[in-house]
């Protein structure tokens, strides 16, 4: 079961996880790794497609039971038969039984995989530089395949001899007495560890390892809008493979530090604007910064504390479109004032109709309708 994907795992639930668990874990990983928010990453589209492939077993009971059992008992077949309900055309299952009763046809041998494991890694960027994109040198440690052995961990790449108990097939059928009857169950040779193959000389350079502990050093282009969770991966910059096989991928991960002015969205930036009671009393120019410099935005008179005001195209331009800047306006009410000060403040106000105001006047007519009263 070694080769089988563990849904468990991609779902991020234990064996044990209730019907409810399961549900509420594949909406979350749904919402996180949807095609919509993720535009041209196979990555990201791979993991959608794993999310609900584990979905699709792990919420059914039968296939759950099926797949369970396989797990505990590798290679012998999961509960289709007992249940009424076949394997064929969910999750990978239908090939359990090809594995399982190989043999009886004298079919060819399955290959294992020798490609290298991927690598992930964490790289923090500044709001500025996720938004605009950048460029940064990375360095970090791996397997790389031994060049002069080609990854095969044999002297010049040949000093190696056929497996005579598997006769290179790295694999050896094993019968065995099953629920189901007599099967024919195919296992790892034990004598090449599956390989086919068995080196007789040593690679001197990476002592039959077929790999080189070195420090590689990448530089990555990031692009323009990226946020935390998303990657980069690059293709065959992981560990080596074994056997000659093709190295792992490296996957970049990216965390985005946040910003003093800016809040994000997406692609859509928001700003929180303070301004002083008579600019939204009276209008006025502001400067606002935008992802470049700052520009004069006109306040109309009359703006009110909570106005969003929205400007199109002013914010994160990336490859899958461009976002919005949006102003929340927060009216700032000075708290100390001089005897003077306020005294003008109260002689402007008795100039003024408490009618001029829209709410004010709503509240003031509700508040009369209801006791007679008129709160001002």
């Amino acid at each position: 079961m070694a080769d089988k994907k563990n849904y468990y795992e991609i779902l991020g639930v234990s064996k044990n996880a209730t019907e409810e668990e399961i549900k509420a874990a594949y909406k979350k990983l749904v919402k996180q790794y949807h095609p919509d928010l993720h535009p041209n990453d196979k990555l990201a589209a791979e993991k959608f497609k794993e999310i609900n492939e584990a979905n699709e077993v792990l919420s059914d009971k039968q296939k759950r039971a099926a797949y369970d059992y396989e797990q505990e008992h590798p290679g012998m077949g999961g509960m289709g038969g007992m249940g009424g309900a076949g394997f064929g055309g969910f999750g990978g299952f239908g090939d359990i039984f090809d594995s399982i009763f190989q043999g009886f046809g004298g079919g060819a041998s399955v290959q294992r995989d020798t490609t290298g494991d991927d690598i992930q890694l964490q790289l923090t960027l500044s709001f500025m530089d996720a938004a605009k994109g950048c460029t940064r040198e990375i360095s970090y440690s791996r397997n790389e395949p031994c060049p002069v052995c080609g990854g095969t961990g044999a002297k010049n790449g040949t000093a190696f001899r056929t497996c005579t108990k598997c006769n290179g097939k790295g694999q050896i059928r094993y019968a065995q007495e099953t629920m189901f009857g007599r099967t024919v169950r195919v296992g790892a040779c034990p004598d090449c560890g599956g390989r086919g193959k068995i080196v007789t000389e040593k690679c001197p350079d990476c002592k039959g390892k077929g790999y080189i502990r070195r420090e590689t050093k990448l530089t990555l282009n990031i692009p323009a809008g990226a946020d935390t969770n998303s990657y980069i991966r690059k293709r065959g910059y992981g560990q080596a493979g074994t056997d000659g096989g093709a190295p792992g991928d490296l996957i970049v991960v990216i965390r985005v530090e946040p910003h003093k002015i800016f809040q994000r969205k997406n692609m859509d930036l928001y700003v929180d604007l303070p301004i002083p009671f008579q600019t939204a009393a009276l209008g006025g120019t502001v400067k606002v910064p935008d992802l470049d410099d700052t520009f004069d935005y006109q306040i109309p008179e009359g703006t009110q504390s909570g106005t969003t005001f929205t400007i199109r195209g002013k914010g994160i331009r990336s490859r899958s479109g461009t976002g919005n800047l949006y102003l929340r306006v927060t009216v700032e009410v000075p708290t100390r004032l001089t005897r003077d000060q306020k005294k003008k403040i109260a002689d402007a106000a008795e100039t003024l109709d408490i009618r001029q105001y829209d709410k004010a006047k709503k509240y003031a007519d509700n508040v009369s309708a209801l006791y007679g009263k008129n709160p001002y």
